[in-house]
C-alpha cells in the first residue's frame, strides 16, 4: 500500500473545488441543492443536499470513469492490494450480482455454499447459471451453518470439472471463516474462478491478526461492503479484481444493472472511508476487537448466553474466526435469538444487527463506546432474569437444512406458477424466496423441493416474531409454487 497515495481522496476533493465554484445548476436532481425542498434541507442539511449532484465533465461518471472516479478507484485498488476496484453505488447486492455475472452465462455451473445471501441466487435467477451446492458444515451446539470443507469443495471440483466459478462466503455473518488459500489454490489448479462474498469483511484488509483476505488469498473477485464495517454510507461497495479477470469486461456487465446516476454522496463516503482505513486502520480495528472481546467476555460470565470465537475453530469448516464479531447463542436461556433481538429493541432501546432461530449478531465498531457495550451486558443480564426459561425443549436447535434442489433457480422462477397455502405445499417445487430479514440468507429458495421441515422452519421462524420476505404474499401466508 501506498501511504503518500492513500492520503488522496480525489472525488471528495473534486466535490469540494465544485462547491467553490458556485455553479448555477440547470441539470438534475431537481431540488437544486435543496431550495427547491425545504422540509428535505431542513432535515439533511444544506451541505448535504449542495453534494447531491449529477455526472458532470468535473466530476467524471460512474458508469465510463476516465478522471476523478477513475483515480479514486485506483487509490481503492492499491489500498486493497487488488488489480482493480470498481465504486458500486447499488449496494454489494450488486457487486455480488456483477462477479458471478461477469463469470458464468446461461447454462454454466457455479459452485456454492447454500447459505449465501439472496443476491447470489438472485444472479443465477438474472443469468441462467446452475448452482452446484456444496452444503456447509454445521455446528452442532449452535445450529449455525459453517464455511466451506476443502475436501468438499474438491469432492465438487471432481464431480462437475465444467464449473466456471466457486463462490464463498468470507466471513459468514456469524464470523466464520473457510480456508480461503487453500480453497483458491485448489480451485486455480482446475482453471476455476474464485469469488468471494467478502460483505462483512472490509477489516481484514486494514486490521492487524485478521483472517486473510480475499485479495491477500489470491481470490479473482471479491465483493466488499465498505458500509457494513468500513465507513462509508449505505449501500455503498466495492467490487475488487485481481489478476486474473479483465475489470473493463466486469464494469460492461455491472453497468447492466447498476444506476446511471450514480450518488455522489455514496461514492465520496467511499473515498473518504478508503482514505480513514488507509490512515488509521490498524488503530481502528484493534480498538473494535478490544470492545467485542470484552463484551464477549462479559456476556459469558453471565451464563446462558454463548458469544463465542476463537474457540470453535477446527482447522476445516470453521478454519478462523473474525475476532470483531460479536455472535451470541441464546437457546440455553431459553429464547430464540429473535426474540432476544425483539427485546433489545423495544424494552432496552438497543438496536442489534439481526437475530435468528438460536443466536443474534451485534456489530460493532470503533464507533461504539464502552459504556454502550455495558448497557448491552445489563440489558442481556435482565432479559434473562425476567425472560428467560429453563424449559428448552420445544426449541428448534439448528439453523440450516439441506435444499433438495429439483429445478435450476432461473427455470423455476420464470414458470408458470400457482399459489398455495405455506402449510399444502410439502412436496411441491418452489417458485419464489422465502428468508428471515436479516440476514436473508434464503429459507428456501427458487427450485427447491418444499419439504415439511422447511415448513417447519418457516412457521418457527413466524412465531419467534422473524421478519419473512421474498414471497408474493406480503403476508407470506401462500407460496407460489411451480405448475406441474
Amino acid at each position: 500500500m501506498n501511504i503518500l497515495l492513500q492520503q488522496k481522496a480525489p472525488i471528495h476533493e473534486a466535490l469540494q473545488r465544485h462547491k467553490l465554484n458556485r455553479v448555477v445548476p440547470f441539470d438534475v436532481p431537481g431540488h437544486k441543492g435543496g431550495r427547491g425542498n425545504k422540509e428535505l434541507t431542513d432535515f439533511l442539511g444544506e451541505k448535504c443536499l449542495k453534494l447531491d449532484v449529477n455526472s458532470m465533465k468535473p466530476l467524471d461518471n460512474l458508469t465510463h470513469p476516465v478522471s476523478v472516479i477513475k483515480e479514486a478507484e485506483e487509490i481503492a485498488a492499491d489500498a486493497f492490494g487488488a488489480k482493480a476496484a470498481l465504486f458500486i453505488v447499488n449496494g454489494t447486492t450488486a457487486s455480488v450480482q456483477g462477479m458471478v455475472m461477469s463469470v458464468c452465462k446461461a447454462g454454466d455451473k457455479i459452485i456454492m455454499p447454500r447459505n449465501v445471501h439472496r443476491s447470489a441466487i438472485n444472479a443465477l435467477v438474472v443469468c441462467g447459471a446452475v448452482p452446484v451446492y456444496v452444503n456447509p458444515g454445521v455446528n452442532k451446539n449452535l445450529g449455525i451453518p459453517l464455511g466451506m470443507s476443502v475436501t468438499e469443495v474438491e469432492k465438487a471440483i471432481k464431480e462437475n470439472p465444467e464449473a466456471k466459478a466457486i463462490l464463498v462466503n468470507n466471513p459468514t455473518y456469524y464470523g466464520i471463516c473457510s480456508n480461503l488459500r487453500e480453497i483458491v489454490r485448489v480451485a486455480h489448479r482446475h482453471n476455476i474462478k474464485v469469488l468471494v462474498d467478502e460483505a462483512h469483511g472490509t477489516h481484514f484488509y486494514f486490521g492487524e491478526n485478521m483472517p486473510v483476505s480475499a485479495m491477500a488469498a489470491g481470490a479473482d473477485m471479491a465483493a466488499v461492503s465498505m458500509h457494513k464495517t468500513g465507513g462509508s454510507l449505505t449501500q455503498s461497495s466495492f467490487l475488487l479484481c485481481g489478476e486474473g479477470v479483465n475489470p473493463d469486461y466486469v464494469r460492461q456487465i455491472i453497468n447492466l444493472t447498476q444506476t446511471t446516476s450514480g450518488s455522489y454522496l455514496l461514492m465520496v463516503s467511499l473515498d473518504i472511508a478508503r482514505k480513514n482505513l488507509s490512515l488509521k486502520g490498524k488503530e481502528i480495528f484493534k480498538k473494535t476487537v478490544e470492545l467485542a472481546k470484552y463484551a464477549r467476555g462479559e456476556i459469558n460470565k453471565l451464563g446462558g448466553y454463548y458469544a463465542f470465537a476463537e474457540e470453535i475453530m477446527d482447522g476445516d469448516t470453521t478454519y478462523d474466526f473474525d475476532p470483531t464479531k460479536l455472535s451470541v447463542h441464546t437457546r440455553k436461556v431459553g429464547l430464540a435469538g429473535v426474540e432476544v433481538y425483539d427485546l433489545l429493541r423495544d424494552e432496552y432501546g438497543i438496536q442489534v444487527e439481526f437475530g435468528d432461530i438460536s443466536n443474534f449478531l451485534a456489530i460493532v465498531s470503533a464507533g461504539d463506546r464502552e459504556f454502550e457495550i455495558e448497557r448491552l451486558i445489563a440489558s442481556l443480564s435482565e432479559i434473562k432474569r425476567l425472560y428467560g426459561k429453563d424449559d428448552i425443549s420445544g426449541m428448534l436447535d439448528h439453523e440450516y437444512i439441506n435444499p433438495d434442489v429439483a429445478m435450476i433457480p432461473q427455470k423455476a422462477f420464470y414458470s408458470v406458477k400457482k399459489s398455495l397455502p405455506i402449510q399444502d405445499s410439502i412436496g411441491e417445487i418452489c417458485g419464489e424466496f422465502v428468508m428471515c430479514y436479516p440476514p436473508g440468507i434464503p429459507i428456501l429458495a427458487p427450485g427447491e423441493r418444499i419439504t415439511e421441515e422447511v415448513i417447519q422452519y418457516i412457521q418457527y421462524a413466524k412465531d419467534k416474531g422473524s421478519f419473512l420476505t421474498g414471497t408474493e404474499d406480503m403476508n407470506v401466508e401462500n407460496i407460489n409454487v411451480v405448475l406441474r
